[in-house]
């Protein structure tokens, strides 16, 4: 039974909709039913009182014949006796006999009973003994006084029954009448109140819903409905305010997490910011102090450490060097000078250290080979750094051991680069002034026993000239070393290249064209002195032994591709065969720097069309590909 309550009260709504519907379906069946019993019951009643009201017509017709048939003539008894027949026919015709079965009362009938018997007690016997009467016994005018007395007193009590049938029928529409206007009034009393219902229990709380849930679609979320109950709509409202509960939720959680993000966006970019300067200034000044003081200094602000210090390994095992601090000394290195190496090597990794009192976060400075030095970050008491702080400090001491390496990597290339150029210096004094001074100290020797024998005179003097060749030669010589030697790369290479070509085009008088196509390719500065050298030996042994018309001089690259250097020039051209021979002394440096350059010298000669010097070696990768090599390490 709880179970049955339960489900009513879920459904009341409905079941009250089911209810009004089948309360006018119901009003609508009974009034019809009633409708048609009352229509089956007038059924008839007009051709009763037609019957009816035939009946006093055929009662005249009858007394007339019984007079005409006194009087004699053409009228006769069969007349008589047929109007009495079609009296007595219509007295009990079936259509009237129907309506006094279905009379409610039984005044039609008792009436109707009394004309009967009126009928055949008096009238008709007194209608037939006048009438068949013969000519000698002809009734006295009293005798059909009286019968027309009978007559009317008949046709009177007709006029009842007739009124009285009338009366029935009028009584049953009337009635007919108040059934339908019963049923129209509780048809519209039973819809108005529908409608009232549905106001109520329908209309109004739905308006709520809409109302609450623009309220919320608004973006007001502590709106709830409050029709609330067991019935349909109630559970529909519950449903909405929780359905609301849940997006209220949903929403706030939402705008947390916006603003987790927004956090996180925000410190990823604070962090990206200084990892871009980090790089930017390492990249540009990499062995800079100011360069690491910027940097810790942002790392500070950024971070809000209370400190910071970076440190070096000294070099060839000497102390620590301290590149950049504003926490002073190194705080570990005791008496027997601790050098920063050894700190940063018991930590391949960050870690938390206890020094001075304080909390210290220590992270090595490292590139993928070795370890640099070491950078210290001073904490408040019991702090630590956070994890995406972690790896972005990670990130920074990468970056920072990189450009550390790439700064003492500079720094052994350019050691390099100066022990090759005073090897290549060596070279050229020996191959050229030291043979000239060689040889002019032979021919000094040999003079020395002919300046002794005045008839070796001739022979003494030719020694001589020769001599005074070769001191001329070797001054020439040391003039163009000194040419060499004095080169100053300033200015761009393009600069110098041009500069390199208007001077020996000045000296010979020849035209000298320079085609410079490197793109996107990158010359180191060791490379640039190497061309530039190789550049300047091509065209002074153009200038001076090609006897050429113009020289061209080509520097082409190409994207990741290897540097082409041409010298072309359309002189007589070289003898393969001579450049066999020793004392090509020129020849060997250019291979000589090409081969320090990664590539190979080639001579094309092409006797009587002049002579092509080619070089081609790799391009230099250079510290920016090497700073966008890098990882950046950055949660």
């Amino acid at each position: 039974m709880r179970r049955i309550l339960d489900y009513l009260a879920r459904r009341a709504t409905l079941l009250l909709l089911v209810l009004a519907l089948l309360a006018v379906t119901l009003i609508g069946v009974v009034g019809m039913s009633a409708s048609v019993v009352v229509a089956e019951a007038v059924q008839g009643s007009g051709s009763a009182i037609n019957v009816a009201g035939s009946l006093r017509r055929l009662t005249h017709r009858v007394g007339a014949l019984v007079v005409a048939e006194s009087l004699g003539g053409s009228i006769g008894r069969p007349d008589i006796d047929q109007a009495v027949r079609q009296l007595e026919a219509s007295l009990i015709h079936p259509s009237l006999l129907d309506v006094l079965e279905r009379a409610e009362s039984a005044v039609p009938a008792a009436i109707y009973r009394g004309v009967v018997a009126n009928w055949h007690d008096q009238l008709k016997p007194r209608l037939l003994d006048l009438g068949g009467r013969p000519g000698a016994e002809r009734a006295s005018a009293a005798e059909y006084e009286a019968m027309l007395a009978d007559i009317d007193a008949f046709v009177e009590q007709l006029n009842t029954f007739v009124a009285v049938l009338e009366f029935d029928a009028e009584a049953r529409i009337k009635r007919l009448r108040q059934i339908l206007a019963i049923a129209l009034g509780l048809t519209l009393a039973l819809v108005l109140a529908a409608l009232v219902l549905h106001h109520r229990r329908i209309f109004r709380p739905l308006a709520a819903l809409r109302s609450t849930a623009g309220r919320i679609a608004a973006g007001d979320f502590a709106a709830r409905s409050e029709h609330a109950g067991r019935d349909e709509l109630g559970q529909l409202g519950e449903a909405f305010n929780a359905m609301a509960d849940e997006l209220a939720t949903a929403y706030a959680d939402l705008e947390r997490r916006v603003e987790q993000k927004t956090a996180d966006l925000t410190r990823s970019n604070r962090a990206l910011e200084l990892l871009f300067h980090v790089i930017s200034r390492l990249y540009h000044a990499p062995a800079s102090t100011e360069s690491y003081t910027e940097t810790l200094r942002e790392i500070e602000e950024t971070l809000g450490v209370e400190g910071s210090f970076a440190c070096v390994q000294g070099k060839h095992g000497g102390p620590a060097a301290v590149l950049a601090s504003t926490l002073g000394q190194c705080s570990e290195r005791d008496e027997n000078d601790l050098a920063c190496m050894e700190c940063a090597g018991r930590n391949a990794r960050w870690a938390y250290r206890r020094q001075g009192g304080r909390d210290v976060l220590m992270a090595p400075l490292r590139d993928a080979d070795r370890i640099y030095g070491m950078l210290k970050l001073a904490l408040p008491p019991g702090r630590r750094l956070e994890d995406w702080q972690r790896d972005l400090v990670e990130a920074i001491s990468r970056h920072m051991g990189v450009a550390l390496g790439i700064s003492q990597q500079t720094e052994r290339e350019r050691l390099i680069a100066l022990q090759e150029e005073r090897s290549v210096i060596a070279r050229e004094l020996h191959d050229s002034l030291a043979q000239s001074l060689s040889y002019m100290k032979i021919q000094a020797s040999l003079l020395a026993p002919v300046m002794a024998d005045p008839a070796r005179r001739a022979e003494a003097e030719e020694i001589l000239g020769e001599i005074r060749e070769g001191i001329n030669s070797a001054y020439r010589q040391l003039r163009e070393l000194l040419s060499s030697f004095r080169l100053k790369m300033e200015g761009d290479f393009a600069r110098l290249l041009a500069n390199t070509a208007e001077e020996f085009s000045n000296r010979s008088g020849l035209p000298i064209a320079v085609d410079m196509r490197l793109g996107g390719a990158h010359l180191s500065p060791n490379q640039e002195i190497h061309v530039l050298h190789i550049i300047r030996e091509a065209l002074s042994n153009a200038t001076r032994h090609a006897g050429a018309r113009a020289i061209t001089v080509r520097l082409r690259a190409q994207d990741e591709g290897p540097v082409e250097l041409s010298v072309e020039d359309d002189g007589r051209g070289i003898d393969a065969a001579a450049l066999a021979q020793p004392h090509h002394y020129g020849v060997t440096i250019m291979g000589e720097r090409a081969r320090g350059l990664g590539g190979e010298l080639e001579i094309v000669p092409k006797p009587g069309r002049g002579t092509r010097v080619t070089v081609r070696f790799p391009q230099d990768a250079g510290p920016a590909r090497a700073m966008a090599a890098l990882p950046v390490v950055l949660s």
